[in-house]
């Protein structure tokens, strides 16, 4: 439905996005993910005409746009979804949502499944943040474009209305039968909203797939560490395993960008909390140099006797002190992800 081929976008001397192609599938919700200034923001904004890209090309449903045949936004039959609501201030609930739209029949359906029939004569600056967004993807859904783009639609809401209004924004984009494209910079959001997922960094994609398989089979170091608290550490072969000071495990060789491992070859493995379980022994081979209380959970910072810092993700009833002396022990079932030491960098 949406092909972005080497796209390419500069401001003055600085080139934001670089070498991007990507393929979102009709009815798909692909989260674009990445930290601030990535380019993800970018790549949206060329997808809607806000601007022009210096290379590259972008086709949504067959129509072709790119620098030299450009097609402005309102040919596009894409809708925009932003952080800011962008309300009309002097049009209420209502009138915002059918501002232009040509089968008010859409209008209501809208204000019906976000929940908005006690507010549609409301003006905005009376509405909650939650409100105003509801409002926003309702006048977008009301025009049946046929990409949904949504940049960054949560950053102003607090952290419990997040978690609401997310799932209650996929579901209205599911139930529209709509694709869309959202960018957010908020790891959990991407895994939670995206059919599939797109990781950013400096203007080039690192990995595509799905939210399972960017947090369990990471492509880069970057991604391993981008999704979800992990660290390092240092492992070598031994027969269908791998030995770590933690003892033994099943690991699962990266291979992004035709990377290979030699016979024989140390590696790094990527740990999680979850994947460390500890028991109080002295000497052991770990000193707990912090614990924070998480409410169901308490998370604690470890360092081994080697020096390696990691940390340990426990059950809220296991309490150990700071400074105390325990074993540190791989506790995951499932394989986990090596990488090549020469890649480190």
């Amino acid at each position: 439905m949406l092909s972005i081929h080497q796209l390419q976008i500069r401001y003055g001397e600085t080139l934001a996005v670089q070498n991007f192609n990507l393929q979102v599938d009709t009815g798909e919700v692909m989260a674009l993910v990445g930290p601030t200034g990535c380019g993800k923001s970018s790549v949206l904004r060329s997808v809607a005409g806000l601007c022009k890209p210096d290379a590259g090309q972008i086709v949504i449903e067959g129509l072709c746009t790119s620098g030299r045949q450009f097609i402005p936004p309102e040919k596009r039959r894409t809708g925009l979804v932003f952080q800011d609501f962008a309300l009309f201030p002097h049009l209420n609930v209502e009138q915002n949502i059918g501002f232009r739209v040509k089968a008010p029949d859409a209008v209501e359906t809208w204000i019906s499944a976000l929940g908005l029939e006690l507010h549609r004569q409301a003006m905005p600056e009376t509405l909650s943040g939650g409100q105003k967004q509801r409002v926003a993807l309702a006048r977008s859904l009301a025009h049946r474009p046929k990409l949904l783009l949504l940049d960054e639609p949560l950053s102003n809401l607090d952290a419990a209305l997040k978690m609401e209004l997310r799932e209650q924004i996929r579901d209205a984009v599911k139930q529209a039968g709509v694709t869309a494209v959202w960018v957010t910079h908020d790891q959990e959001e991407a895994m939670t909203v995206g059919d599939r997922i797109a990781v950013m960094r400096e203007g080039h994609l690192e990995q595509t797939d799905t939210p399972e398989r960017c947090y369990e089979a990471p492509a880069s170091r970057f991604v391993a560490g981008f999704f979800g608290e992990g660290r390092f550490i240092a492992a070598q072969p031994k027969g269908d395993l791998a030995s770590t000071v933690l003892g033994e495990c099943r690991v699962i060789h990266n291979r992004a960008a035709g990377q290979k491992m030699d016979a024989g070859e140390s590696f790094d493995i990527l740990l999680r909390p979850h994947d460390v379980d500890m028991i109080s022994e002295d000497p052991g081979n770990a000193t707990i140099i912090s614990h924070r209380f998480e409410g169901e959970t308490r998370r604690y910072g470890l360092r081994l006797d080697g020096g390696e810092r990691i940390d340990a993700r426990l059950n809220h009833e296991q309490r150990f002190k700071t400074g105390a002396r325990i074993r540190a022990r791989i506790a995951a079932r499932h394989p986990l992800v090596a990488f090549p030491l020469r890649l480190r960098s």
